[in-house]
């Protein structure tokens, strides 16, 4: 009973902000951290409910923008967890009245990018779906397989993207900013993903705020919505691991940073990209409530935030 108790709270948050006759919107696909919830391998008591109850298990972190107006989807991050998330984006948009703009990519680490593997031959056999990324994620693409097989096959087409410059879609505008993050292979971006009426920031991978340039306070303060790195609750979490060597911004850490924003910026920020140990994928936990109790929210897949 307890499971299932869960799972409504999810769909009622899911369905707290809903999206609006021909108005563009993000769509949730994936809120967990890269290896999705359960994790592979996990069968720990915090991982067990989502193997024993499919309901309950969650999608690498992933987002679409969906335009009514100009009948056109877009995706961001190709994910391990691509093929449920396809069709959810399918159900929601339909590809018979939706014209795919392509994929945007965040960085190369596993949850952000693998998933474009079902776009081969072996696969899909996708033809020439366009994938936005920045230099060194393009160059690492082409170098390195199985990627360089999709764009020798043509089943990807790689776009350009330059920090803060914005590739204009129909309707709307998509912005990287490059953030610190472990960047072994490519630079990491966020996005800002933006109407004529409303815009959106996208962070779901970065290293401690305070070592970026940006002030994130300050960002929130110019957007409608940010959906930010929620990779681990707090320090206590990985027990026997120096928490201290952890890059990630804790959600207790966000929160004390933003605590001093008014109730309706803070109302802006949509925590996703939760590890497999982090409470807030439980949304009736005690760390859960606290952080709503704060005037902050957690996003969950179905969520759709209007543009």
């Amino acid at each position: 009973m307890l499971k299932r108790v869960l799972f409504t709270v999810f769909l009622l948050s899911a369905s707290a902000v809903t999206a609006q006759p021909n108005v563009a919107y993000l769509y949730v696909l994936g809120v967990a951290q890269d290896a999705g919830y359960p994790q592979v391998g996990c069968y720990k008591p915090h991982c067990m409910p989502g193997w024993e109850q499919p309901a309950l298990r969650r999608g690498a972190t992933s987002i679409a923008l969906i335009d009514p107006g100009t009948k056109t989807k877009t995706l961001f991050e190709a994910t391990p967890s691509m093929p449920e998330q396809l069709y959810a984006l399918e159900q929601e948009a339909p590809s018979d009245k939706y014209a795919f703009n392509g994929v945007f990519l965040t960085h190369a680490h596993m949850g952000h990018y693998s998933g474009l593997l079902f776009f081969g031959h072996e696969a899909m056999g996708a033809n020439n779906v366009p994938v936005y990324a920045m230099p060194r994620m393009r160059a690492y693409l082409r170098a390195n397989g199985p990627w360089s097989q999709l764009v020798e096959y043509n089943n990807i087409a790689l776009q350009p993207l330059k920090h803060n410059h914005p590739v204009e879609l129909a309707g709307t505008n998509v912005t990287p900013l490059l953030v610190p993050h472990r960047d072994e292979f490519s630079e990491t971006v966020g996005y800002v993903i933006s109407s004529a009426h409303k815009s959106a920031l996208f962070i779901p991978d970065i290293n401690k705020w305070s070592v970026w340039e940006t002030n994130i306070a300050d960002i929130i303060k110019t957007v409608d919505y940010a959906l930010i790195d929620a990779t681990f609750y707090g320090e206590s979490e990985l027990p026997g691991r120096d928490m201290s060597k952890v890059p990630h911004p804790f959600v207790t850490e966000s929160m004390s940073i933003l605590g001093e924003l008014s109730s309706e910026q803070r109302n802006k920020v949509w925590f996703i990209h939760m590890n497999h140990t982090n409470p807030l994928l439980n949304a009736n936990s005690d760390e859960a409530k606290y952080v709503r109790s704060k005037g902050f929210n957690i996003a969950v897949e179905g969520l759709r935030l209007p543009l």
